[in-house]
């Protein structure tokens, strides 16, 4: 693993220009891969449409991601509003595109701000749980599709952050009188279901499902 990322002080891992470069390339494949494998009746014109619109969401979750209203000390934050822009691929093109894109996403985190204590830690907290979010491409073609998509993420990402919380950071619990589990589950809930419920209001504002609706439209034209 030294070849990809080496050990600091803190018992962390810190990623090479090697590991770096990987992801990076990986990040590329699976847009990629996502917007322009598809069906035999699907145009290259869908597929160059779905490519700009993916990235135009990534980045903008990218960007959210840095606005942060709230950061807890052991990592999370309350993010304006960064988890919707990833959630809405998959409310777009479907659920394959959405979990690629999302994976994505989470490799973007992962090169942004990494922590990295085992592979199966890296794996849960930025590949498993930012992948999550593409759930939402579930209810792609549903009634209230982004509202029931964006939930399905949510609790996706929740799952995972949870595991994450119990399996490799556990020990923190004994700091605050709790059990693993109690802890995973609180310490995760604040940040994810904080944002969680922000973003439900907004998306009930019916300006905003009208113009997100109206956004959805050009897509997928």
């Amino acid at each position: 693993m030294s070849f990809f990322a080496t050990l600091s002080e803190d018992g962390s891992y810190q990623l090479t220009q090697a590991g770096y470069t990987v992801i990076f390339l990986a990040i590329i494949a699976l847009v990629l891969v996502s917007c322009f494998i598809t069906k035999a009746d699907q145009k290259l014109k869908l597929g160059t449409r779905k490519l700009v619109f993916s990235a135009m969401a990534i980045a903008l979750a990218v960007v959210t991601s840095f606005l942060k209203l709230f950061h807890l000390p052991m990592g999370g934050s309350i993010t304006l509003f960064s988890m919707l822009f990833v959630v809405l691929i998959g409310y777009w093109y479907g659920l394959r595109t959405g979990i690629m894109a999302a994976v994505a996403y989470g490799l973007l985190q992962l090169i942004i701000d990494p922590y990295i204590l085992t592979i199966p830690q890296m794996l849960t907290d930025y590949v498993f749980a930012f992948g999550a979010l593409g759930l939402s491409g579930l209810f792609s073609n549903a009634k209230h599709g982004l509202i029931k998509g964006y939930i399905a993420g949510v609790l996706g990402r929740y799952f995972f952050a949870f595991l994450s919380g119990y399996i490799f950071f556990g020990a923190y619990a004994a700091d605050y009188n709790m059990s693993a589990v109690v802890y995973s589950l609180v310490y995760n809930g604040i940040y994810i279901f904080t944002e969680a419920g922000i973003t439900l209001i907004l998306l009930a504002i019916p300006a905003v499902s009208k113009a997100l609706a109206r956004i959805r439209t050009a897509a997928l034209q």
